[in-house]
C-alpha cells in the first residue's frame, strides 16, 4: 500500500497542532449574518469568520499567509465538501459563501486551479453545497466531481475485520486534502463531523461500515496511512447545527443557529468540540444527551487511542473569537 500513500512536495512541513480547535464565532444576532431566506450566510460574514478561524489557528495575519502553512504551490488538492443533509434543498450543507474562501486561498498559494478539485460523494450532495449552482461559481478552472461510491481505483483492503474497501479516485490523487463539514446528530453513530466526512463519504462501501455505532469502523478508516498522509486541514461550518434526528435535515425544528466557523488540524479534537456542541443543544432543549440515549459517539475516544488526536476535553484548547 505504500504505493498510495501521499508525500508532501519535497522541503514542505504542512502545519499539525495536536488538540488546538479555533472557533470564530460572528458578533450580533443570527438574522444579521444570514441572508433573507435565514439558510446561508452573508458572503462577507462568512469570508471574515474562514479568516479570523485560519489566523487564530495558525497565529498568521491573514488567510492567505494561514493557508501557505497546509497546502505548497505543488499540491494537488482535494476539498471534500458536506451536502448530504442539504442535498438539493440547499438546507443544511456546507456553504458555497464559506467554501469560496477556502479555494481562493488554494489558488493563492500558486496551486493551478486544475491541481484543484471540490466534490462529494453524489451529485444532490454537491447540489446541496450550490457548487457551480446559478451564480454560485467557482473560480475558472477549479474541477468538482461525485465519486457516487464506485469510482475508486486502489486496490481493495480490509481495514476494518475482513470487509474490503477502497478510498475515492479524488482522495486518492490528491497529495492534499481539505475536509469542510458540519456539526449534526447521527441517527447511528451519535454525531457526524470531521472524520467521518473523511471516512464513510470517501469508500467504496460506506453501508457496511456503520455496525456497532460505526465505532470503531470510523476510528480505524480514519487512522489509516492512506488517510493520515494526506489530510491537511478542517474546516467546520456551523452557522447550522442539526442537534437531532440527523444526518439528513428531514425536520426544521431540530435545526439550530450557531453562527461559528470551526478549524484545526486535530480531526479527533474537532469531533470532540463537535459533540459537546450538540449534547449542550440538546441539554438547552430538554433533550437526553447522545449518550444517554445510546448513541455515544465511541469512535472519537478510539480514535484518539489510535493516535490520531486529542479526545480529552481537558486537553483540547479551544481558541474562540467574537467579531
Amino acid at each position: 500500500m505504500n504505493n498510495w500513500l501521499a508525500t508532501p512536495p519535497a522541503g514542505f512541513q504542512p502545519l499539525r497542532l495536536p488538540g488546538l480547535v479555533s472557533q470564530a464565532e460572528a458578533k450580533g444576532d443570527y438574522a444579521s449574518m444570514m441572508q433573507p431566506n435565514q439558510l446561508w450566510p452573508v458572503p462577507a460574514v462568512a469570508r471574515r469568520l474562514v479568516e479570523r478561524a485560519l489566523t487564530e489557528l495558525t497565529g498568521e495575519s491573514n488567510i492567505n499567509t494561514a493557508m501557505g502553512r497546509f497546502i505548497h504551490p505543488a499540491d494537488r488538492v482535494a476539498i471534500k465538501v458536506n451536502g448530504i443533509a442539504g442535498q438539493k434543498g440547499y438546507t443544511v450543507a456546507v456553504n458555497y459563501e464559506v467554501i469560496l474562501p477556502i479555494v481562493e486561498a488554494v489558488i493563492a498559494q500558486g496551486v493551478a486551479p486544475e491541481n484543484i478539485i471540490v466534490y462529494e460523494q453524489y451529485p444532490t450532495y454537491l447540489m446541496g453545497c450550490r457548487i457551480n449552482r446559478r451564480n454560485w461559481k467557482l473560480p475558472e478552472g477549479v474541477k468538482t466531481g461525485t465519486h457516487n461510491n464506485r469510482d475508486h481505483r486502489m486496490p481493495a483492503i480490509a481495514i476494518f475485520e475482513k470487509i474490503k474497501t477502497r478510498y475515492c479516485r479524488f482522495f486518492t490523487d490528491a497529495t492534499a486534502v481539505i475536509d469542510m463539514t458540519m456539526m449534526k446528530d447521527h441517527s447511528i453513530c451519535g454525531f457526524t463531523g470531521a472524520m467521518k466526512n473523511i471516512t464513510h463519504g470517501n469508500i467504496n462501501n460506506p453501508h457496511h461500515h456503520h455496525a456497532h455505532r460505526a465505532s470503531p469502523q470510523i476510528a480505524l478508516l480514519y487512522s489509516h496511512p492512506i488517510v493520515q498522509s494526506r489530510v491537511r486541514l478542517h474546516i467546520t461550518d456551523a452557522f447550522k447545527i442539526i442537534f437531532d434526528k440527523g444526518p439528513l435535515d428531514k425536520d426544521p425544528r431540530t435545526r439550530a443557529p450557531h453562527g461559528s466557523i470551526y478549524a484545526s488540524t486535530d480531526p479527533v479534537a474537532l469531533d470532540r468540540v463537535g459533540w459537546k456542541v450538540i449534547d449542550d443543544e440538546r441539554k438547552a432543549r430538554k433533550r437526553l444527551s447522545l449518550a444517554a440515549s445510546g448513541r455515544e459517539p465511541l469512535y472519537i475516544a478510539q480514535a484518539a487511542d489510535l493516535g490520531v488526536g486529542v479526545a480529552d476535553l481537558n486537553e483540547i484548547r479551544l481558541k474562540k473569537s467574537i467579531i
